[in-house]
């Protein structure tokens, strides 16, 4: 019997499976169809990539539970944490990193590992024999996806996306932001000045919130449901001070 172990989709989840079956000395063939089929959000064809928020969340494995997760991966050898910690950037108590060289990193692991091989092309069906782990994620091409709700039902695929946004460092007036990391977190002078903070009165934010809610909308696609998940959503990223009298924007600006 053919003990070799696939796995489809060449993301995080699919990129560490790959890693720790390796490690064990089971032979591993990851499949990704990046770059040949491309998505509406990935830049390049590398393992890894992150392409929505460039932060691991909380790295303390003392008060956190997202922190002790970390740990625990790094116990364990976890390529994608031990390959963040390596390429991270000043983000306070949070584990931000530099993605392009991250995933790079990512890539060159898993291509120099001997037990890995590695396929590059779309996967459209879900496979009748041999072992698989399917690890293909939010960004699955439409065949693979309509044969994963065939199989375990529709109610069965969720996910939630981050929609946080992107402010541009040369639109904002530094005579008027502060930096400073969150809850002055961060053991270095670069970590506990890694966020700009930008300064609003109670009427500015009460004004920013009605043009939030009078801009454009996006529209569902069939299917699709408005479950959001709180953690991610801006409005809740505002950090409110003497009694709202002001407040302050921490935006996801990292320097580099």
């Amino acid at each position: 019997m053919d003990k070799t172990l696939h796995i489809i989709g060449g993301g995080m989840a699919g990129s560490e499976a790959a890693w720790q079956a390796a490690n064990m000395g089971v032979q591993v063939v990851l499949h990704e169809m990046r770059p040949k089929v491309e998505t509406f959000a990935h830049r390049t064809g590398n393992f890894g990539e992150m392409v929505c928020s460039n932060s691991f969340r909380s790295d303390d494995h003392e008060q956190n539970a997202v922190g002790l997760l970390h740990w625990e991966m790094l116990q364990a050898d976890g390529l994608i944490i031990k390959t963040a910690h390596a390429h991270r950037l000043p983000a306070g108590g949070a584990l931000a990193v530099d993605r392009d060289p991250y995933a790079q990193a990512v890539t060159d692991a898993l291509n120099a590992h001997p037990n890995i091989r590695t396929s590059f092309e779309e996967i459209t069906e879900l496979p009748d024999e041999g072992h698989w782990i399917i690890a293909t994620g939010p960004l699955t091409s439409a065949d693979l996806g309509a044969a994963i709700a065939r199989e375990t039902g529709r109610d069965a695929l969720a996910f939630f996306d981050a929609i946080a946004p992107i402010v541009y460092a040369e639109s904002i007036d530094m005579g008027q932001a502060w930096k400073q990391s969150r809850y002055d977190k961060g053991e270095t002078e670069e970590e506990r000045t890694a966020y700009i903070n930008c300064p609003m009165t109670r009427d500015q934010y009460e004004a920013f919130i009605d043009a939030l809610l009078a801009a454009d909308k996006t529209e569902f696609h069939e299917g699709e449901t408005a479950g959001y998940f709180d953690g991610c959503l801006p409005i809740c990223n505002c950090v409110v001070i003497t009694h709202l009298e002001h407040c302050t924007i921490s935006s996801d600006f990292k320097q580099k």
